[in-house]
């Protein structure tokens, strides 16, 4: 078997040894490294021309790649990026530059350097501010790849009861990680929160709070394209004509000004005016996708 192939299929950096075991050969690892197609990276380590960095770090630890720098490989929704690479590490050593997690994995690693989803989803509840686990874990549960029982059920120690609480807070139905940050901040704030509910003449709405006040989230990509900017304010139009305020926040006020996110609902809240229900008003249900 090719060596090239065997270390690109493995993430593009493999040890020595796990080459041979894969069926590589010592001829071929000598052919493929004057070449240029495979570079020695270190005593053992091999990877081939412009691997990735993430992945070149794991292996230099011999560790795998979890955690918030594994989110970007299973396009996991992320709050930042990690600042540090985070690697599971099962060997006892120190690495200065990486964080490491050393909680014993509960599923074969896909290959040398990254570890499966449902443990780079525990690390993360174990490791990162809630927030930024939590629309880890949210993303995956949304796109069924992951199941909140199974990482219950390896959640189970005394020092696991905030990682348990984050899985709590996990739901279905939002379309992005700014619809999980606004649902949490609301629900946390008291805020009775419904969330995807269809409003019969005005279509879907993100959030119906206390039963009268929509509001919607315009993400980086804002409906910026002319139809659907028309379409939106319509909608708005729409929704005060029949008696619901609408309030609507963007990716820098959700992630960045929560606290005004949040003053400003209070606010419109706070006067009742406009409660649910009134004449004219249309029926509404709630609406899951």
């Amino acid at each position: 078997m090719d060596v090239t192939e065997i270390i690109t299929s493995a993430g593009g950096v493999l040890l020595r040894r796990d080459v041979l075991a894969e069926g590589g050969t010592e001829t071929g690892l000598r052919r493929a490294i004057r070449s240029g197609s495979v570079v020695r990276l270190g005593q053992g380590l091999l990877a081939v021309p412009g691997a990735d960095p993430e992945f070149v770090a794991a292996g230099r630890v011999r560790g795998l790649l979890t955690c918030a720098s594994a989110a970007p490989k299973y396009g996991l929704w992320q709050l930042r990026p990690a600042t540090r690479p985070h690697c599971w590490q099962s060997n006892g050593r120190s690495a200065v530059r990486c964080i490491s997690h050393r909680l014993p994995l509960t599923q074969p690693p896909p290959h040398r350097t990254l570890a499966a989803l449902p443990d780079v989803l525990l690390h993360a509840l174990l490791c990162l501010p809630e927030l930024e686990s939590l629309v880890m874990v949210e993303c995956a549960f949304n796109r069924g790849d992951i199941e909140l029982s199974y990482l219950l059920r390896h959640l189970d120690g005394k020092r696991c009861g905030k990682a348990r609480t984050v899985v709590s807070k996990v739901e279905r139905g939002a379309d992005s990680l700014l619809e999980t940050l606004a649902r949490v901040l609301f629900r946390d704030a008291g805020i009775a929160t419904e969330t995807q509910v269809w409003i019969d003449g005005i279509g879907r709405v993100d959030f119906l709070l206390e039963g009268f006040l929509i509001v919607e989230i315009d993400g980086i990509a804002f409906h910026l394209e002319p139809r659907q900017f028309k379409k939106d304010r319509r909608r708005d139009n729409m929704a005060v004509r029949c008696g619901l305020p609408v309030l609507r926040f963007f990716y820098d006020d959700v992630v960045h000004a929560p606290e005004s996110v949040l003053l400003q609902v209070q606010e419109v809240l706070a006067r009742g005016s406009l409660r649910w229900p009134q004449p004219n008003q249309p029926s509404f249900r709630r609406y899951w996708v």
